[in-house]
């Protein structure tokens, strides 16, 4: 164990026991939750059940089917997915972009290797991974030299209990380091109130099986009415591509027990650990696609590069945090302290798209040998996120502080694979390090805001947020230039929010938004020959946004307008050790976005959504590269006496593979179709609480369209694309006892 891990747990332990000390004097009588719950109270819930108290009217149809729709409270765009359309709908074998890709304006999600056999990306209005949110439980989370995320780690779909997709910064108390891009907020699941223990399994095409078992306690009598919940679960899959074989292996844990009237404390803890055979900068060149087919990817050549036993990586990802709810003196009191890590340790050819040939400096003179390397990115997070609520006469004062600070370990080092043995490929010493460093952040965010009560039915809620990110870069080989490098710097700003909102009856609402979103710069900005030289700003946006909610028996309904001024856009300038950053124009994002469900009756709803999103470069008037100027979904679920399913289909328009040349690079739009069935028996005897079966077709009409792009500096003859995987079929069942 490390240092920051011994520190980590000694944080943590001490916190649990200040936290449980000093509830214990307040007693055990029992409770069901705290008095003042500041998730009910805020635009990101923090918990699933606070989804289902925030968007379900009583007797209503249509919003109890809705795969994707908005709450009446809403102060800004958003779309609610919750655990019925996860559980129901989509493959257990998903990861979370799977989920959220239903939604309007969300670009991608698709897996090259099969649904959740792969890391994939989605796009929020255009905007890529690292330039928007993700949480869990509240908790931001990502990568440290970006905030970008690996889909497959963490949190596999099979244990998320809900979704709300945020398009906008939110209110201050919207936590994150890319606010302007909006958020994908993942929850934990519901513990039961009562007893249960699930096995379950999922087997599927191209060998793939996924068992798994799920334990409640229900609520314990002998412990103050404690509740938990443990969850196992391992995949293994050949997988769609050519030797892409995949093993993961999850864990989670999720624990609360109240103490005395209105206290609540929550513990949760998951672990996932993958073993997967990947070529580390893919997917395939047309050349290579023209030979062996659209699911190439890596072969059992020992003389290629794309050999498979070249190409793997190990990823190891924990989650923990402690939750404390409770009130004092009348304010509500959230506090959450939690811990992350990432571990990836990657090994893989030189180059898959074939355009470096074999050849060592290793070997002998004019040897074919094949160059490879060893890539480790390793760090770990550790934050403080502190909310105090007071419902005043006036409204609801909120405030609170995040803090949070990172350390990462970061490596690639050359190898060449034939001799099993270092590449000394560089022509300074370590000759055969590309890189070596360790690089850190510091960050505090104090906030506060007042949701002011104008009127019953009208509230307007200013805000303020003050942002402080210092960010520091030890290398003792630094990446791109290959020198000794030491370097820190420091981004502050202060964002104003404003939303308002009014309910105009008891099914409809409208709101507005106007907000300031802030990006910090990221780490590469210091793989400069004079990091002094390159202090570009950071990133910022200013969201106007109108929107309507819609709510009743047999129908949801929302739509907005938004307008995103984007400023600041990095670029760079020289090459090699020459490199500057600095500051040049930036990005128009608009467009209209709508979602709707109407249950027609006799178990059935019909569900639309779609978006226009143009996403134009100030300076060329060119839409930006990797961001769909439509998307669109249509679907029709059923559900009743225990016999459910669903059609959807969702389109991703057409985008572009690279910026400034549109008519080289369109990708047309592409369409993929899944289909669900699935029947609930219960009651099975003594002993047999359910019985579910449920039988998935994925790409049900064998669709394999471009999805992506990926220019190569080299030339077009290799470039990279993606396609669908072609149709898949899954079988699951579980069983509660």
């Amino acid at each position: 164990m490390d240092h920051q891990q011994q520190l980590t747990r000694r944080v943590i332990s001490a916190h649990v026991l200040i936290a449980l000390s000093a509830m214990a004097a307040q007693g055990h009588a029992q409770s069901s939750m705290p008095a003042q719950d500041t998730a009910l109270e805020s635009s990101s819930a923090l918990d699933a059940n606070a989804i289902k108290d925030k968007v379900v009217i009583t007797g209503s149809s249509a919003a109890n089917r809705a795969p994707v729709q908005a709450s009446l409270k809403a102060t800004q765009p958003q779309s609610i997915i919750t655990a019925t359309f996860i559980e129901q709908a989509v493959t257990p074998l998903a990861d979370y972009n799977a989920v959220a890709r239903i939604a309007p304006s969300v670009g991608g999600g698709l897996s090259a290797n099969g649904p959740g056999l792969a890391e994939t990306k989605v796009t929020l209005r255009g905007f890529q991974d690292g330039e928007y949110n993700m949480t869990y439980d509240g908790i931001p989370f990502g990568d440290t030299n970006n905030p970008t995320h690996h889909s497959t780690s963490y949190f596999p779909a099979r244990i998320i209990g809900g979704m709300v997709i945020e398009r906008g910064p939110g209110n201050a108390s919207n936590l994150g380091q890319a606010t302007f891009g909006g958020s994908i907020n993942l929850f934990s699941k519901e513990l039961s109130p009562d007893f249960h223990f699930t096995p379950y399994a999922t087997f599927a095409s191209w060998n793939t099986k996924m068992l798994g078992v799920q334990i409640d306690s229900g609520q314990l009598a002998n412990f103050a009415d404690m509740s938990f919940m443990f969850n196992a679960s391992r995949l293994t899959t050949d997988g769609y591509l050519s030797y892409s074989g995949v093993t993961e292996d999850n864990y989670q844990f999720k624990a609360q027990r109240n103490f005395g009237r209105d206290t609540l404390v929550t513990v949760f803890s998951t672990y996932n650990k993958i073993h997967s055979y990947v070529p580390d900068k893919g997917p395939a060149t047309l050349k290579q696609v023209a030979q062996f087919g659209k699911n190439y990817a890596l072969n059992n050549d020992p003389a290629s590069q794309n050999y498979f036993g070249y190409n793997y990586n190990n990823k190891t990802t924990d989650f923990e945090y402690i939750r404390l709810q409770s009130s004092l003196a009348g304010w509500g009191i959230d506090n959450v302290l939690y811990t992350y890590a990432y571990n990836n340790d990657t090994y893989s050819g030189q180059d898959a798209s074939g355009a470096t040939a074999n050849g060592t400096k290793a070997g002998p003179a004019g040897n074919k040998n094949v160059p490879g390397y060893n890539k480790l990115n390793s760090f770990r997070v550790n934050g403080d996120i502190f909310k105090a609520t007071n419902q005043l006469a006036a409204g609801l004062l909120r405030l609170g502080v995040w803090l949070e600070s990172s350390n990462t370990n970061r490596h690639t080092y050359d190898l060449d694979w034939t001799l099993g043995v270092p590449n000394p490929k560089e022509a300074s010493a370590p000759k055969s390090i590309s890189y070596e460093q360790r690089s850190s952040w510091k960050q505090y965010q104090p906030f506060i805001e007042f949701e002011w009560a104008v009127a019953p039915q009208w509230t307007v809620t200013p805000g303020v947020k003050y942002v402080n990110f210092q960010r520091s870069l030890d290398a003792t080989v630094n990446q791109g230039t290959r020198i000794p490098t030491q370097a820190d710097q420091t981004y502050t700003t202060t964002l104003p929010f404003l939303t308002a909102h009014y309910s105009i009856n008891k099914e409809w609402s409208t709101y507005a938004q106007l907000a300031k979103g802030f990006l910090a710069p990221e780490l590469s900005m210091f793989y400069v020959n004079n990091p002094n030289l390159s202090t570009p700003k950071p990133q910022t946006s200013t969201n106007y946004q109108l929107g309507t909610v819609h709510q009743s028996h047999n129908l949801t309904f929302d739509a907005d307008i938004y307008y995103i001024d984007f400023n600041n856009k990095i670029a760079s300038s020289g090459t090699g050790n020459d490199l500057v950053y600095y500051n040049q124009g930036g990005v128009v994002y608009k467009g209209v976005e709508a979602a709707a469900t109407y249950y027609v009756g006799r178990g059935f709803s019909l569900h639309v959504n779609g978006s226009l999103n143009s996403a134009k470069a100030k300076d060329s008037k060119l839409q930006v590269a990797k961001a769909p100027e439509s998307t669109s979904a249509l679907g029709v679920l059923y559900k009743a006496n225990g016999l459910y399913g669903s059609l959807i289909a969702k389109t991703v328009g057409a985008q572009y593979g690279k910026d400034g040349e549109p008519a080289a690079y369109k990708i047309p739009a592409y369409t993929t179709a899944d289909l669900s069935l699935g029947y609930r028996w219960k009651e099975l005897g003594s002993m047999v609480k359910n019985l579910k079966t449920q039988v998935g077709i994925n790409n049900l009409f064998n669709k394999q369209d471009v999805t992506s792009v990926s220019a190569n500096s080299k030339g077009v003859a290799f470039d990279q694309y993606a396609f669908q995987p072609e149709r898949s079929w899954s079988v699951s069942v579980s069983a509660d006892f």
